[in-house]
């Protein structure tokens, strides 16, 4: 049966409980491109009124700007009808020279220089700012941002966040501030390297998880299982490809699509075809079928693609799809699929 938006899947053993499509944020935040106010309101207004009640943010997308557009909009609707998550591990200040600062890759974004810190004080400080950004006085979990980029320069340290940061996120869960404590990450690597080295409620996990790639299957996403660790999913259309299908202009991690993935998806289309499947649908669908994966949260930059992925989340699909898909050794054969 096709996911309902009603439906709640709790997370790991918190009070956390979420549906199985949300909204991520990031294009609000103004990738290249500023997104007005309007537009961002008529985003989120679409998602609201589609029965849409989880919204994901981070203060790293729009350098601000994002958890602005976010909070401006949940500002007005009943505390207890959504969830709310955001990030931690970026502070801003004022940049030396407002005029001068470069915004890359948000060049829609605000002028505030990114300051990392995974400390103790450097995480109360990331969310007391997202706090004032939003204009809320509750957000419902944290996940520890990007720490991928520990090691590279101005990056994070993970030291910090095994010695301080970590105490920090645990306090706030204690005392109630926050109901789970979760990780953002890209690589199927950091799932399995990174994510173990503080305990986790639950991970956001951008790409190595979609329809396309299933390499986090048979280490990060069992482990995940095994110490029931919740996990969302971040970046369904794997950034673009699967929402777009193929083409010179397809992205895929977050870059031009190289041939053999174009391939790929061609034939994941033909197979859509065959069952009368839309590609995203497929692709929105496909993770829920993992027993770890509690929801997904594909992003929006206008309100006709937030109504889209609602109808995707909702389409039904034939088990014989899934088959033929594994069939054709387009997914992985051991990848459960949804019922």
């Amino acid at each position: 049966m096709p996911a309902k938006l009603s439906d709640r899947h709790q997370v790991s053993a918190t009070s956390l409980t979420l549906p199985p499509l949300g909204f991520g944020s990031a294009h609000l935040g103004g990738m290249y491109n500023r997104v007005s106010g309007e537009t961002a309101h008529a985003t989120l207004k679409a998602a609201w009124d589609g029965g849409i009640r989880f919204f994901d943010t981070a203060p790293y997308y729009g350098l601000g700007l994002s958890e602005h557009r976010v909070g401006d909009f949940l500002i007005d609707q009943p505390r207890d009808e959504f969830v709310l998550t955001t990030k931690i591990g970026r502070y801003f200040k004022r940049p030396a020279d407002p005029r001068t600062f470069d915004r890359t890759p948000w060049g829609g974004g605000l002028n505030m220089e990114i300051v990392w810190d995974y400390s103790y004080d450097g995480v109360m400080r990331s969310y007391e700012q997202s706090l004032l950004r939003l204009g809320l006085d509750t957000i419902d979990a944290l996940l520890i941002h990007d720490p991928e980029t520990a090691g590279t320069e101005g990056g994070p340290s993970l030291d910090d966040l095994q010695k301080t940061g970590i105490r920090a996120l645990e306090e706030l869960k204690r005392t109630g501030q926050i109901k789970a404590i979760g990780m953002g990450l890209n690589a199927t690597e950091a799932v399995e390297t990174i994510a173990p080295l503080v305990p986790l409620d639950f991970m956001i996990i951008a790409m190595p998880y979609t329809l396309l790639d299933q390499s986090a299957l048979q280490r990060g996403m069992r482990r995940c299982a095994e110490q029931n660790i919740s996990v969302i999913i971040g970046a369904p259309y794997a950034s673009g490809i699967l929402a777009t299908g193929p083409g010179p202009n397809a992205r895929y991690r977050y870059g031009i699509a190289e041939p053999d993935i174009q391939d790929k998806v061609r034939k994941i289309q033909a197979v859509c075809a065959a069952h009368g499947v839309s590609l995203q649908a497929a692709a929105l669908q496909f993770p829920l079928g993992h027993q770890s994966v509690v929801s997904v949260i594909p992003g929006g930059a206008k309100p006709e693609e937030v109504t889209a992925n609602i109808g995707f989340i909702q389409e039904a699909i034939p088990a014989g799809f899934w088959t033929d898909l594994k069939t054709a050794g387009l997914i992985d054969p051991e990848a459960p699929t949804p019922r």
